[in-house]
């Protein structure tokens, strides 16, 4: 069982770990886009294009599913990969629904890309679970360069936030609608507290693959699962793929 994990560029890393956590024994094999990041200001049309140019080349390698670590990919693309390949496909979506339920009256804050926030799909998805709430939307995809340029200084990183943030006030929840954001979550809790909800949509995502290799059987019980990691833009953010994984393990104590 191979399954095959692409983002535009970094951000799927954080998807990529939490699914190694979580399906140890499964074969990975993720592609990220850093050549042409970030997805986010493109066209729809290109979006599309580069997507199905990565799944080819996965269909290529003989994976049996592919999870689309990429809310604007998904935002754009998810339809139409759905119909022309005939393995399951997971997508991501801002986890905008968790964010509702644990809700107390005041704004919820959804920091994204600027198409996953003007797409269709998160305006139904909006109207769908968060008719009745105050959603501030934020595009962020300055972050989305730095973390792929991998400059993570703090005090750039925090003030790049603050100015994001700066016309927001009353709200309890930031949601984080784009996989590059998880590698900025502690700079969220020390500017905004620990009392600031932040939700993404990366261990829901592992978990509906998982019940997606369950339901055909093909859940792998045992034995060491292997990793290759492919990037666009070459052999040093293949290096920086490596780093960032073990960013995350020891931003989570493992």
């Amino acid at each position: 069982m191979t399954i095959g994990i692409f983002d535009s560029g970094m951000g799927g890393i954080s998807v990529l770990y939490e699914a190694m956590k979580y399906l140890p024994h499964e074969n990975f094999i993720y592609y990220g886009d850093s050549k042409n990041a970030p997805y986010g200001v493109k066209t729809k049309e290109e979006v599309i294009d580069l997507s199905i140019s990565i799944c080819d080349k996965f269909i290529g390698m003989e994976v049996d599913a592919i999870v689309v670590a990429c809310n604007t990919a998904t935002s754009a693309a998810v339809k139409v990969l759905r119909k022309k390949y005939g393995i399951p496909i997971i997508g991501m979506e801002p986890a905008l629904k968790p964010a509702v339920q644990n809700n107390h009256g005041k704004g919820i804050v959804v920091m994204a890309t600027e198409m996953t926030l003007k797409e269709k799909k998160f305006s139904m998805l909006m109207s769908n679970v968060a008719s009745n709430q105050k959603i501030y939307k934020v595009p962020a995809s300055k972050i989305v360069t730095l973390v792929e340029s991998n400059q993570f200084d703090e005090r750039m990183i925090n003030e790049v936030i603050k100015n994001y943030f700066s016309h927001i006030s009353n709200f309890e929840s930031i949601v984080l609608g784009c996989t590059h954001f998880i590698f900025i979550k502690n700079n969220l809790k020390d500017i905004f507290g620990e009392q600031i909800k932040i939700i993404d949509g990366n261990f829901g995502t592992v978990m509906q693959l998982k019940r997606k290799l369950e339901a055909r059987g093909k859940l792998r019980r045992e034995g060491k699962g292997s990793l290759k990691i492919m990037n666009s833009a070459g052999e040093k953010m293949i290096n920086l793929s490596y780093e960032l994984l073990e960013k995350l393990e020891v931003q989570n104590g493992n």
